[in-house]
């Protein structure tokens, strides 16, 4: 998975840096605005997630669904809970996963880190920051010109599995702990990962080995948002609405701010994060797998 497979980005200012100057705290740049057009609603036929909470839309009364490993792994409870996954798949493409297996100790340490990373100075976060023609490190995703409008949030982006793949600038040079408990973390996620994904064959009725095939060459990466405070929260967006054209995305969320939404419906459902949990979503190319094998079942 070279360079040129995840993209390229133009270089951006910090906005965790520049949300601490004079000028940021009484009016936010013109680039960060965006056009009334781009905070409202959609049409009801984009399922697609927004990283804040600022759109000015209608919420709907549900709620995403919950699911809890360990009844997936019960023969008890197997049934009703693959049932359960099936549904949030097919009609959410989201769903916060409780019980997983990866231990509160172990996420609380990687919460701690990574705010203290994001508070390093800028001088030691340049030696993180993205170079000409990547798109990991330090900036924004996927930035092409001088004009586009820009979200409020800095990221960090790593290729983490597999180490072939891992840049040497990076990985290998994060500060510990970060490095150990991100490698830690990236294990377990692995783990995670591939158990969601067979849960989802059997609720295909897929052949679990099919799934495996797919998804063992075991390419990962990471990505950290930060959201520093707004004045003008109502006119910019923490994260260009998007969906994600990985496999499965498994969020771990800092805090219980309540910033991300997901689409459904015509509307903006906000997910209220549990203790925790993690925040799965369903990427496009197991949608396309999804929708391929039940056509095929169908006929």
């Amino acid at each position: 998975m070279g360079s040129s497979k995840l993209g390229s980005s133009l270089l951006v200012p910090s906005v965790q840096e520049l949300a601490k100057s004079n000028n940021a705290r009484a009016a936010v740049p013109p680039r960060y605005i965006r056009e009334r057009e781009e905070l409202v609603t959609r049409s009801a036929s984009d399922d697609i997630k927004n990283g804040g909470s600022v759109i000015n839309a209608a919420v709907g009364d549900d709620e995403v669904p919950v699911i809890d490993m360990e009844k997936l792994l019960s023969p008890d409870s197997m049934a009703s809970e693959l049932s359960k996954l099936h549904f949030a798949s097919t009609h959410w493409g989201f769903f916060q996963l409780i019980n997983h297996g990866v231990s509160s100790a172990l996420l609380e340490k990687v919460k701690a880190e990574v705010e203290q990373f994001f508070n390093l100075t800028m001088e030691e976060k340049q030696k993180f920051w993205q170079r000409e023609g990547e798109v990991e490190g330090f900036g924004q995703a996927f930035v092409v010109s001088d004009e586009q409008k820009l979200d409020w949030a800095d990221l960090f982006f790593l290729v983490t599995q597999p180490p072939s793949e891992r840049k040497p600038h990076l990985f290998p040079n994060l500060p510990l702990p970060l490095r150990d408990t991100l490698e830690a973390y990236s294990m377990g996620l692995k783990k995670t990962a591939m158990e969601i994904l067979v849960h989802m064959a059997r609720a295909l009725d897929m052949e679990e080995n099919e799934m495996r095939e797919l998804f063992d060459d075991g390419h990962q990466s990471m990505r950290m948002n930060y959201y520093p405070p707004c004045p003008q929260p109502n006119q910019v967006i923490g994260l260009t609405p998007h969906s994600d054209a990985t496999g499965l995305t498994i969020l771990l969320q800092l805090n219980q701010v309540e910033g991300l939404q997901i689409r459904k419906n015509g509307n903006w459902v906000s997910v209220k994060p549990l203790p925790d949990a993690f925040v799965i979503n369903i990427g496009d190319i197991v949608e396309v797998i999804r929708s391929n094998h039940e056509k095929l079942f169908l006929c």
